[in-house]
């Protein structure tokens, strides 16, 4: 009986036991399930997870900065000499000259080619400064038969109103004068230098109106039919490594003419013409002429003034550092009888003359004409200085010659180093002094014993004279 309760006893409690593990692992079955939804995978192996993707950094936009450089061929220029090419160089410039982005724009006439184009007007302001390069050839037409009726024939390429403004380059202006020159109206045409009827209008090869801040560079201007360059009211103008030709005998075309221009610098260039190499006219001060090679030519001068009973002023004018060849003149002062105003503050200083005609010459009775009438009015000369001048001049002339007015005479011309000989022979002629007061501050060769001593009393009496 006690075997029989032991063994239930013992039944009982591995029952109890058995109870209690399932439960136990029952719940902990139920935990995990819990923790996780997925079922048990111990006995599967589970695929890798990919490396999270991220989108490629996308490159930066590049800003496209707008070019500054306007070149003819783009705007449908074709440069074979013959295509009438005035649009597309107008177009250019339209475009050059609207550019805004940039502190400059560039127009290219470029190397290889060459443009023939009609007169035209490159009007500004601009709204930045603008380049005018010339790398190529720019030619006018040939003469006054291909230039269009529409077109004034007294110039050709005018640049107005530009502020900050720069023609330069390796390339050539080629004005094809040779057509101009021949007109039957032209003085060498007739006989002793008379002239026939006939249309006589000629144009300037290039025209400088009405600008601020100029400058020109490197270039070479050819056979202009009239000037070659001229420069009518500007302020501050700079002119460097010019190379102006066109043959001795082509009338009026001065290299470089200024009109009513003020702080101009003509540097290192060379100018060879059939007039003046730079012609200086009223209203021009401070004008600073250094290390010019002038001739052949008729010199560097400072008129014709006071034409046609008008006023002349210019002062503050220096030439220094050059050398002037084979000319008719050397530096030269020229003015009408019958106009006012004044000639002031003139320094000629370290100049060479190579076989020059008239070396130093001041001219009061210039006269274009044959016949030109007496008259008791003119421009008051005074004030002009001739330092360290040296060479040789043309045996037939005078080396110095002052003729100054009846009425108004020069004063204050000061000499000093002048050095003068005839280019053939051993005889020296004496210069030649009318009404010129001044004095020599050192010997001179040959000696100036004919000027003047002091200030005369009708110039002493007279304070309005030389008002400007």
């Amino acid at each position: 009986m006690k075997k029989i309760s032991l063994l239930s006893f013992l039944f009982s409690f591995c029952f109890f036991v058995s109870l209690f593990v399932v439960s136990v692992q029952g719940r902990v079955h139920k935990h995990k399930d819990k923790r996780s939804r997925h079922p048990p995978t111990s006995h599967i192996s589970a695929p890798p997870l990919p490396s999270p993707s991220f989108p490629p950094e996308s490159s930066p936009i590049p800003i496209i900065k707008p070019s500054n450089i306007f070149n003819v061929l783009s705007y449908g220029a074709v440069g074979d000499g013959l295509t009438d090419e005035t649009a597309a160089i107008k177009s250019a410039w339209d475009s050059a000259c609207q550019f805004d982005s940039g502190p400059s724009a560039t127009l290219v006439i470029p190397q290889g080619h060459t443009f023939m184009m009609q007169s035209a007007i490159f009007n500004g302001p601009c709204q930045n400064k603008v380049i005018f390069q010339v790398d190529g050839i720019l030619m006018a037409p040939d003469g006054p038969e291909s230039w269009l009726k529409s077109n004034s024939k007294i110039q050709w390429l005018v640049f107005y109103r530009m502020n900050g403004f720069t023609i330069q380059g390796s390339g050539v202006i080629d004005g094809r004068g040779q057509k101009w020159w021949d007109l039957p109206c032209k003085p060498h045409k007739g006989i002793n230098g008379t002239t026939l009827p006939g249309p006589c209008d000629s144009p300037i090869a290039i025209r400088i109106f009405m600008c601020t801040d100029v400058a020109l560079k490197g270039l070479k201007i050819l056979n202009s039919p009239q000037f070659n360059v001229k420069f009518d009211n500007c302020h501050g103008v700079h002119i460097d490594s010019l190379k102006i030709t066109a043959p001795g005998r082509s009338p009026n075309t001065d290299g470089i003419h200024i009109s009513t221009t003020d702080n101009v610098e003509i540097f290192n260039s060379v100018v060879a013409t059939g007039d003046d190499c730079v012609s200086i006219s009223t209203g021009c001060h401070n004008v600073d002429i250094r290390n010019i090679t002038c001739g052949p030519s008729h010199g560097i001068s400072i008129g014709s003034l006071g034409n046609h009973n008008s006023r002349a002023c210019v002062s503050n004018i220096s030439v220094t550092d050059s050398v002037i060849k084979y000319s008719d003149n050397g530096v030269r002062i020229k003015t009408y009888q019958g106009g006012f105003g004044s000639v002031s503050g003139i320094t000629f200083n370290n100049i060479h003359m190579d076989t020059v005609r008239n070396p130093l010459i001041i001219d009061q009775y210039y006269c274009e004409a044959h016949g030109c009438s007496n008259q008791t009015a003119a421009v008051f000369v005074s004030d002009i200085s001739y330092t360290n001048i040296k060479g040789t001049y043309d045996y037939r002339f005078p080396p110095m010659h002052f003729g100054c007015s009846d009425s108004v005479p020069c004063t204050n011309l000061t000499l000093s180093d002048i050095e003068l000989l005839p280019s053939e022979g051993e005889f020296v002629r004496d210069p030649f002094c009318w009404n010129a007061y001044g004095a020599s501050q050192t010997l001179t060769i040959p000696p100036v014993n004919c000027l003047q001593e002091g200030v005369p009393r009708s110039i002493l009496e007279n304070d309005l004279l030389g008002q400007c």
